[in-house]
């Protein structure tokens, strides 16, 4: 899931970490590491975005890649949407966003595999949200926009699932980029292992972490 790179529309939360060009331009290799991390774990890889930003984004992304309009506003309608079109497509949808460019590919096929004999797998985050959720198929009533972006986004997740009756299971955990101390913290990784998430290490090579 994307939207198109304009100041103010991503990553809001890392404006204090550089200037408005760099935070687009580290956007923009987020998605792009993103696609290739899909494709590295053997996934087809489409784009789910908002409506208005589809021509935007279908002009820098690789031609081979779909990309889908989402139904509806926000977080919740995107990952709605995301299997109400592409599971008509495909047994086994994994949904992650494009702030973990830096994830293993073998928690993505970990994801997919899990898909063998659950109906949701999810992928925890530290601050208690997630950065992956897959499924077989959609399920209606299953992403509320009240429990996205909140410490309990995890928790709410596989309580609806509970009480839709559908069985779950979690991958190994990982960190998203949100706050400037996460994007230290890639930073760092990747200058010991760039091959990781190369576009974004280019741009991070020159980047000073802000202190204070």
């Amino acid at each position: 899931m994307a939207k198109a790179p304009r100041h103010g529309h991503v990553k809001t939360r890392l404006a204090s970490a550089g200037a408005p060009s760099f935070v687009l331009e580290l956007y923009r290799a987020f998605i792009l590491d993103s696609i290739a991390l899909g494709e590295r774990a053997g996934a087809h890889v489409a784009i789910v975005c908002p409506p208005n930003d589809a021509d935007e984004i279908s002009e820098w992304v690789p031609t081979d890649v779909r990309v889908e309009r989402q139904r509806g506003h926000g977080l919740a309608d995107a990952l709605s949407s995301t299997f109400d079109i592409l599971s008509t497509r495909s047994q086994r949808v994994v949904a992650f966003n494009g702030d973990s460019p830096h994830l293993p590919p073998s928690v993505l096929e970990s994801a997919f595999a899990a898909l063998d004999e659950h109906d949701v797998v999810a992928g925890p985050c530290d601050d208690g949200g997630y950065f992956l959720v897959g499924m077989r198929r959609a399920h209606a009533d299953l992403f509320t926009a009240e429990s996205l972006g909140t410490g309990t986004a995890l928790e709410s997740l596989l309580s609806q699932a509970r009480h839709l009756g559908l069985t779950s299971c979690l991958t190994a955990p990982h960190y998203d980029i949100d706050v400037p101390a996460d994007l230290a913290r890639l930073a760092a990784e990747l200058t010991l292992a760039p091959e990781r998430a190369p576009r974004t290490a280019r741009v991070l090579r020159e980047w000073t972490p802000v202190i204070g």
